[in-house]
């Protein structure tokens, strides 16, 4: 079920309205002030792109920036590139050793 976002022309907040059906609500208000005529904000989808498209698509003839590995699905994936860029198999093992890095990244990020 949609999530519709408006902006309160009174106060300038922003208001999510979780929707259980598919037509937006008739008349929302601001959660902030109460105000009325709220402006609906339109954004783009989100695109989740699948491992493989991911990994096929890095390039790594340049390091990627720090914000890049902010998203945990990232963490891992130039060395899986450059492994098969070379010819090797990172393997089962080598799985493993990514979803650790991945977990401890998480963890060092959230602290």
């Amino acid at each position: 079920m949609p999530t519709y976002e408006y902006r309160c022309p009174d106060c300038n907040a922003r208001t999510s309205i979780f929707v259980q059906r598919y037509e937006p609500p008739a008349a929302p208000t601001c959660r902030q002030c109460g105000g009325s005529g709220l402006e609906r904000l339109i954004f783009a989808p989100a695109y989740h792109r699948a491992d493989g498209d991911r990994l096929a698509d890095l390039d790594t003839s340049h390091a990627q920036g720090e914000d890049y590995y902010r998203d945990d699905r990232n963490v891992g994936l130039w060395a899986k590139r450059r492994l098969q860029e070379l010819g090797h198999d990172p393997g089962p093992e080598f799985e493993g050793i990514i979803e650790k890095a991945k977990k401890e990244t998480k963890e060092m990020l959230s602290s």
